[in-house]
């Protein structure tokens, strides 16, 4: 494993600004994987969604995964990539991967619209039952569980007390 660092957990739990935090501080490299997605396609993932569907977002988000060159990198990944097992195959091979686990009611504090977060679930399910099916997943998937409950400053500090 190299010095990399994976960031899985809900829409609204911090990936993105704890991993530009996070970075800054290890001087490494911010990679933001949905915002690789989106500069490829030229469109949101809300687009995308809406245009081919989530299970082929969930593709385009695990190929996006599989592309990445993780080196002294930071990455925040998109909340549905511990649908692949490959993806968290060769995250967990490369990085050290980290759950920033969030209660569901401050999820919804922060997100307070899913719909336009590109947010890859079935069409019938209701996001806190994606919630409950992914909880699981993303502590399968991780090497560490990290509460983000307050500011991002004290995620940062509590994740660069384990490396």
């Amino acid at each position: 494993m190299n010095n990399s660092i994976s960031l899985i957990g809900m829409a609204g739990a911090g990936k993105s600004s704890v991993g530009r935090e996070l970075a800054k501080q290890l001087k490494f490299q911010f990679i933001d994987s949905d915002l690789l997605i989106e500069a490829k396609f030229n469109q949101t993932l809300q687009n995308i969604l809406n245009s081919s569907g989530y299970l082929k977002l969930r593709d385009i988000e695990e190929e996006t995964i599989l592309s990445i060159e993780l080196f002294n990198s930071v990455l925040a990944t998109g909340g549905s990539a511990v649908y692949s097992p490959s993806a968290m195959q060769y995250l967990n091979k490369n990085s050290l991967v980290i759950y920033l686990e969030v209660p569901f009611n401050q999820i919804l504090q922060r997100v307070p619209s899913f719909l336009d977060r590109g947010f890859a679930k079935e069409p019938n399910q209701s996001i806190e039952d994606a919630f409950q099916e992914r909880q699981e997943l993303y502590k399968r998937s991780a090497h560490h569980v990290i509460a983000n409950t307050t500011d991002s400053s004290s995620c940062v500090t509590k994740i660069l007390s384990l490396v």
